[in-house]
Formats: structure tokens, C-alpha cells, sequence
């Protein structure tokens, strides 16, 4: 369904992303992670060109056989809502405080359905009802919900008009942990029963492993390592992803608790040069890391990591 071909995105000559590339079939999950300033989101609004006009990209974005980046105006607005949607994190800005629920969720099924205002009522009622909540509260205005219930009429919002990819900037975030499994239990739902494709960012890897099928890291602009999501975060090949893994206490671990793994530093910006963009931050970092060439290799079955130790047998698949 969707095919990313070495994406790239700089502000104002500055790059965000550094050639990114996946592949994403029907019915599938893949999960984005790592530290804030790494490209996610960046990434993730660069594939239905929704970033500023200032920004510069390049690349292919295949959608549906179709390059999303070369494609008209005109085609590109029938392709968002109609075929893929976005979840964008905080829902309370994300939505609009002086138009009700009802309206808004109504907007892009008669804009792109064209259908009546009385169907396109029915099918706002049902995705309430998908949602967990009660068709009454279309009247309602967005303050009067709470924050897991702004974030489900945000999901229903990006399922209005039956979108075949939803990409999924960290929906749950600032929600408590009841609300967030229910989030995830919605989620998982409608990939298994409708057969969607989700694209899911999150800084938790507990929820990624538990929601996707498939993991990719990201550093400095770039995806560090990929594979299954629950055999990568219990088995990481890259120090990136083993610091990640271990900033998570373990339950019933008191030493974990006690004492994260953590991560000194900050990613990096601006023009990373030669080498990794990790071997500043990384422990076990030798000369080839900083000088030489680093790309994904293979690490394991349906695995890649972008690490020298890969190659030369210190990790083992």
C-alpha cells in the first residue's frame, strides 16, 4: 500500500529527515520511535505534504502506486480524509472550540462522500458509537469533553470517510493508562477488522510493541534499526535502541526502578557529516563508527540495524 523511497526533509537548508525508507502492507502496523527532534513527526507529515511551504522535500512517497510528492494539488486534497488520514497529537488544538462535534466530524464526509447532511449525520452517529460514545454528544463542543474523549473523536475523525492508511502521531500522550489501553484496544480493532494500514508514533515502547507488527527507530533524521516490534525491543541490535529499551524500568525490578539506563545529550542537529550520527552518544563507538559509512545492514531475519558492530560480528543475529 505504501512505499517511501529516501525521504528527505530540510528546513531552511537544515535537514530533519535524512533519507528515510519503509514499505507498509494492508491490514498492518508500524510503529515510530525515538527522542523528541528525531524526524517522527516530520516524517510522518512530510508523506500527505502537510509540512510548511517553506520546507524542502524530496524523495518518492508511493501511495496506492501513485507519488504523493509529484502529485497536483487537486489529486493530493482527494487523496487526504478520502484515503489516508491523519491523528494529530494534542486533540483539544486539533480540533475546533467554537464548531460542535457533530460539524466537524459532518465536514469531510460531505466534502468528500458528497453525500446529504442527514447521511452524513447517520455516519457521524456511528463513528461516535465506534468510538465508545454516545451519538447525543455530537452537540456537544470539544471543551466539554474529556482529554481520551477528544482523542477518540480524533480517531473518529480520521476513520469519517474510510481511509485505507491512518498515520498516528502519538495519540496517546498525556492520557492516563486506562485511557491509553483503550485507545490501543480501539486501534487494534479496526486494523484487524477493517484491514487498515496505521502508521503509529509514540515515545512508549510498551505501546508500540504491544499495538504494531513492525518497529523502526529513528536518530537524527534517520531509521537506525527495523524489525518485528516485540523481538526488536526485547533483542536490540543497536545501542540507540538498547539506551531506549533501558530508559523503561522493568515492574518488579527494583534495580531497573532505581536506576534507568538513561541517555546523556541531545540528538543531534544541523549537518551530521561522515560516520554515525550516534558515535558522539555512543560507548562502544570506535573510529570506523565516526569516518566511515553507515547504512542498514542485515541484523536477523526481517531485521536491519545501521551499526558497524553489526558487520563486524559483535552483535549476532
Amino acid at each position: 500500500m505504501l512505499e517511501v523511497r529516501d525521504l528527505r526533509v530540510a528546513y531552511g537548508g537544515t535537514p530533519a529527515v535524512r533519507g528515510v525508507s519503509f514499505t507498509l502492507e494492508p491490514g498492518r502496523t508500524l510503529g515510530v520511535a525515538g527522542e523528541s527532534g528525531c524526524g517522527k513527526s516530520t516524517m510522518a507529515l512530510g508523506l500527505l505534504r502537510l509540512l510548511p511551504a517553506t520546507a524542502q522535500v524530496s524523495g518518492e512517497v508511493i501511495f496506492k502506486g501513485e507519488n504523493l510528492l509529484t502529485a497536483r494539488w487537486a489529486r493530493l486534497r482527494a487523496v487526504r480524509w478520502s484515503a489516508a488520514s491523519v491523528v494529530f497529537q494534542g486533540a483539544m488544538s486539533a480540533l475546533n472550540p467554537v464548531r460542535t462535534i457533530g460539524e466537524q466530524l459532518c465536514e469531510p464526509i460531505l466534502l468528500h462522500d458528497k453525500t446529504t447532511h442527514k447521511q452524513a449525520r447517520q455516519r457521524a452517529a456511528e463513528l461516535m458509537e465506534s468510538v465508545g460514545l454516545p451519538p447525543e454528544r455530537l452537540r456537544g463542543y470539544p471543551h466539554e469533553f474529556s482529554g481520551g474523549q477528544r482523542q477518540r473523536i480524533m480517531i473518529a475523525m480520521a476513520l469519517a470517510c474510510r481511509p485505507d492508511l491512518i498515520i498516528a502521531d502519538e495519540p496517546t500522550t498525556a492520557l492516563d493508562v486506562m485511557v491509553q489501553a483503550q485507545i490501543m484496544d480501539l486501534l487494534s480493532g479496526l486494523v484487524r477488522e477493517s484491514g487498515i494500514a496505521v502508521i503509529m508514533i509514540s515515545h512508549d515502547l510498551s505501546v508500540l510493541a504491544q499495538l504494531c507488527d513492525t518497529l523502526a527507530i529513528m536518530y537524527g533524521g534517520r531509521i537506525v534499526e527495523q524489525g518485528p516490534a516485540r523481538e526488536l525491543i526485547g533483542d536490540p541490535r543497536h545501542p540507540y535502541t538498547r539506551a531506549l529499551a533501558g530508559a523503561f524500568p522493568a515492574i518488579g525490578d527494583p534495580a531497573s526502578r532505581r536506576n534507568p539506563m538513561g541517555l546523556a545529550g541531545d540528538p543531534p542537529r544541523g549537518d551530521l557529516g561522515a560516520g554515525c550520527a550516534f558515535a558522539p552518544r555512543c560507548g562502544d563507538a570506535g573510529d570506523a563508527c565516526r569516518t566511515g559509512e553507515v547504512v542498514l545492514w542485515p541484523s536477523g531475519p526481517a531485521r536491519t540495524a545501521a551499526c558497524v558492530r553489526v558487520l563486524e560480528g559483535e552483535v549476532h543475529a
